[in-house]
């Protein structure tokens, strides 16, 4: 071990290093990556700083300049990155290391500021830490080792993809060790992907967890469960305590419970920010505050001096928090007490958790009253204030109260000024009472009133309640019963305010919108009570069912099925006949009969029956088959020309290509093309507008416009207004006078731009010169 490191363990009081401390500084453990598992309190904070000391101290015995981290340490919470920051600080103090965090929650620029004055190792939480990797103001490049401290939280708290983006981007030369109180399979494959060659570290006998700490499991009554936390509190007196809760709201509860009741307290959850957190624990450091009651955020890695006392007000989710949360009492070799607080209704789930940590622990009732009176006696005659010798001031002061009263009286005014400063105790009832019914007094003479809601309405009692008492004015004890039925709901008040709630609501009898009241005659009728418990009625015996066989005995014979007959396939038609005609015969002109002049269906004479369709032959797929009915020829019927012949049914339709017949009465016109003929010209250009420009004077366009208006493409952009002279609202420019440019009164010459001076004839002018 470096020298440096050696003084600064004996100027911090270790006389010698823990099982763990001693198994990661061997000598052949120098170079290797390591997979510790030790239990929690055993000093692995102090450990892996000494196993990473040969690699990152040079051969001068220094670590050099800061700059670029030599070792990164990766912790899950916050409170234990800061706690591992303090021990590396005094553990690396003589060497004049730089230690430097990186913590969610703090100020971002702080920390880039930190990292580019140069560090030799940074702490941190894996989210932030990754972030200032991906900004590019943590410097991987020189990284000797990386240390995660309680690897497995961290995976349960879902880090794992960013502890692996870590290791990726650290050197592959670099050293690798893993801590953690327990080494899971998750663990193990992280290990085995981004560790070389690990040596496994255990110290985990066989004997049961945390030999320095005394559980105790006290069994209360279910509304005592607060009171057991003050009493225990009071009775052991401890010097820091720390009570575990499993939610925000119950930290808050509890807090203010002890607040009131006289103790030192300060909360510590995920609710509160970064500071708040830190001066908490503060607190506790300094001894302005001697209770903490915190959620599992401070299960792990806090590490509060003189911790005596833990208890835990509600069971953990499972058996390694229950060894996590025991864990912050009973550190470096210090003797402790977890306590666990178990109700009727809890206490198999009690007796899981320690089976499955494999815990032995002590059954014991809660501390009464009287028993912790008894310990402030005990507490008082052991203060070391008896042995002290007393001030010159403080013996004549003790002679006029031995003058004035005698010492039995001095005595007892003491005892009772000391106890006037604590709390006082709780009477706790036994754990296997129950809580006593309150029995309801009888409501006493009533009247009955129907409300104009009910369960089609989804009324309920907890919402008709408070409207009675706002809008009647009544009292919560003037009210009864509320029965709510399907369309109305019945309620019972007190004959004593039933002049009250009349007055209140009025001729109308309305409480608010869409809820009337009205009197009833008499009680309503009572529901149907659900049935009695006990055996059903004896039913009456059945008539025994005849057997099976004697069943099928007396069933008649079924008819047989008649026999299946197969006819025979008809013979294939010829070509010649299945071939159709070109045109149907066209049907007779005569006049229908009239539909009321029908014969009756009997008769009719009786159509014959179709034969069946012949099916194809499948050993001949090219024999004619005949054609299908969208391809055979259609019949057409001539029109009936006499206006008095009944009209037909449907429409004759014409066959496709046939010119159209002219209509009767009607002479005939040439057919109307159906589409202009397209000439050889060229189409039209795109922005060219649609018809004619000339137009039809005599008509309009359909649009409205005038005639001779240029038709415009459907939903284009219309065309600004003119301007006008006299709307003074915008800029007018009037037109220049013609003729401005140039000899006044003559007209500009053709093709010259405006501006420009006319063309002169001859020679020596613009034109260019004839020939010939």
């Amino acid at each position: 071990m470096l020298q440096c490191l050696s003084d600064a363990l004996t100027q911090r009081g270790y006389d010698s290093l823990t099982a763990v401390q001693e198994a990661v500084t061997r000598a052949d453990l120098q170079d290797a990556d390591l997979l510790v598992s030790a239990q929690t309190g055993s000093g692995k904070t102090v450990g892996f700083g000494l196993a990473i000391a040969p690699t990152l101290f040079d051969a001068d015995g220094t670590l050099g300049v800061a700059q670029a981290p030599l070792a990164l340490v990766v912790a899950p919470t916050r409170e234990l990155a800061l706690q591992v920051k303090r021990e590396l600080g005094w553990l690396y103090a003589k060497a004049d290391a730089r230690v430097t965090t990186c913590i969610g929650g703090m100020d971002m620029r702080d920390e880039r500021r930190a990292l580019e004055r140069g560090a030799h190792i940074v702490v941190g939480t894996p989210g932030r830490l990754r972030d200032h990797i991906q900004r590019g103001s943590l410097d991987m490049g020189s990284l000797r080792a990386i240390v995660l401290d309680e690897a497995d939280e961290m995976l349960d708290l879902g880090f794992r993809e960013d502890l692996e983006f870590m290791l990726a981007e650290a050197p592959q030369e670099r050293r690798t060790l893993m801590f953690s109180a327990t080494v899971p399979t998750a663990i193990a494959r992280l290990a085995e992907k981004y560790q070389r060659d690990a040596v496994r570290v255990t110290t985990l006998g066989s004997e049961s967890q945390h030999s320095d700490i005394a559980y105790q499991v006290l069994r209360v009554a279910e509304q005592d469960s607060e009171n057991a936390i003050i009493n225990l509190l009071r009775y052991h007196d401890a010097e820091n305590a720390i009570v575990f809760a499993n939610t925000r709201a119950m930290v808050n509860r509890l807090t203010a419970r002890l607040t009131n009741r006289g103790f030192s307290v300060v909360a510590l959850s995920g609710e509160l920010s970064q500071n708040e957190r830190t001066h908490a624990l503060q607190a506790m450091r300094d001894g302005r505050a001697r209770v903490c009651v915190a959620t599992d955020v401070a299960a792990r890695g806090i590490d509060l001096p003189g911790l005596e006392l833990v208890i835990h007000a509600e069971l953990p989710s499972s058996a390694e928090g229950l060894l996590h949360r025991s864990g912050r009492t009973g550190r470096a070799g210090r003797k402790g007490i977890s306590a666990v607080i178990v109700t009727p209704k809890t206490a198999r789930k009690a007796e899981r958790l320690l089976s499955f940590a494999k815990i032995d622990a002590d059954w014991i009732a809660a501390p009464s009253a009287d028993e912790i009176l008894r310990m402030d006696e005990e507490r008082l005659l052991a203060d070391p204030v008896w042995s002290t010798e007393p001030e010159p001031e403080q013996q004549d002061f003790a002679a006029r109260l031995l003058a004035l009263h005698g010492p039995e009286k001095i005595a007892v005014a003491y005892l009772a000024l000391h106890r006037a400063q604590l709390c006082a105790p709780e009477d706790l009832a036994d754990p296997d009472t129950r809580p006593e019914r309150r029995e309801r007094k009888p409501f006493g003479p009533s009247r009955w009133f129907a409300l104009s809601v009910g369960r089609d309405d989804r009324a309920e009692p907890r919402w008709l309640l408070p409207l009675l008492c706002r809008a009647g004015n009544l009292d919560k004890d003037a009210i009864g019963a509320i029965r709510v039925q399907q369309s109305e709901s019945v309620v019972e008040i007190a004959e004593a305010a039933v002049p009250g709630f009349l007055a209140a609501i009025g001729d109308a009898g309305q409480l608010e919108e869409g809820v009337t009241v009205r009197p009833m005659e008499g009680a309503p009728a009572p529901a149907a009570a659900p049935r009695k418990a006990g055996p059903r009625p004896d039913r009456p015996e059945r008539a025994p069912r005849p057997k099976k066989d004697s069943r099928t005995d007396e069933r008649p014979d079924a008819a047989p099925h008649p026999a299946r007959t197969v006819e025979p396939k008809p013979a294939a038609i010829p070509e010649a006949a299945a071939a159709p005609e070109t045109r149907a015969t066209p049907k007779s002109d005569a006049p229908r009969a009239p539909v009321s002049a029908a014969a009756p269906a009997s008769d009719r004479p009786k159509a014959p029956a179709k034969k069946a369709a012949p099916k194809s032959d499948r050993a001949k797929p090219y024999s004619s088959k005949p054609a299908p009915a969208s391809e055979r020829p259609r019949s057409f019927a001539k029109k009936v020309a006499s206006s008095d012949a009944p009209k037909p049914r449907q429409r004759p339709r014409t066959e496709d290509g046939a010119p159209r017949s002219a209509a009767p009465g009607r002479p005939s016109e040439p057919r109307r093309p159906e589409s202009k003929p397209r000439s050889g010209a060229p189409d039209k250009p795109r922005n060219k507008p649609f018809g004619k420009p000339q137009g039809n004077p005599a008509e309009k366009d359909r649009r409205g416009g005038p005639a001779g208006a240029a038709t415009r493409k459907p939903d284009a952009k219309p065309k600004p207004p003119r301007a006008n002279a006299a709307d003074t609202s915008k800029r007018f420019t009037p037109p220049k006078a013609a003729g401005k440019q140039g000899t006044p009164g003559k007209p500009k010459p053709q093709g010259a731009r405006p501006g420009a001076s006319p063309r002169r004839k001859g020679p020596g002018g613009n034109e260019p010169p004839r020939r010939g």
